[in-house]
């Protein structure tokens, strides 16, 4: 019988990972606020899936207002986790070819469940799909507790570093 989840629940365990912060700081561009990822928990390339651990934590910076008195972690926050864990994968294995893998869009999320302070969020990515220096396709969950509360399908593409330069240059 197939599992549910993308990889094993059994073979991720939060106090002992196989990579933490710095290393995914060596692949992924977000500091501060924006870093979304705490460890990485597993990974395996013959199947190219990876997971990894947020640690949700009450001094996360949308705790004050979504929603006060009743902070829930946002969608758009459990994708950016997501999208965070398919570019730590993505680079770390150079599938993409690109020196920065952004958000290309999201198909078929569905949100099933609510992330509070004190939750552990994993996530499980499995590269569906890679087009070199065009496109990855990753599947996804992000589990609580045993339940799944967050899938759907991500598409990351490379991030045009110079476009993006002559654009600023420009406002500057």
């Amino acid at each position: 019988m197939k599992s549910k989840f993308i990889i094993d629940l059994d073979l991720l365990d939060v106090n002992k990972p196989i990579a933490g912060i710095e290393a995914i700081r060596e692949l992924n561009p977000q500091r501060h606020e924006m870093e979304q990822l705490t460890a990485i928990l597993y990974e395996d390339l013959d199947r190219n899936v990876c997971a990894a651990v947020k640690s949700v934590t009450e001094d996360e910076f949308w705790c004050r207002g979504h929603m006060p008195g009743m902070p829930l972690m946002p969608g758009v926050v459990m994708l950016e986790s997501v999208a965070q864990l398919s570019s730590y994968f993505t680079q770390k294995n150079d599938l993409l070819g690109a020196d920065i893998v952004g958000f290309g869009g999201v198909d078929d999320v569905r949100f099933r469940g609510i992330v509070t302070p004190g939750d552990d969020l994993i996530l499980m990515v499995e590269l569906v799909k890679a087009r070199r220096n065009r496109m990855i396709i990753a599947a996804f969950q992000g589990v609580v507790n045993g339940s799944i509360v967050l899938e759907g399908t991500l598409r990351g593409i490379p991030i045009p570093i110079a476009a993006v330069e002559e654009q600023l240059a420009r406002k500057g």
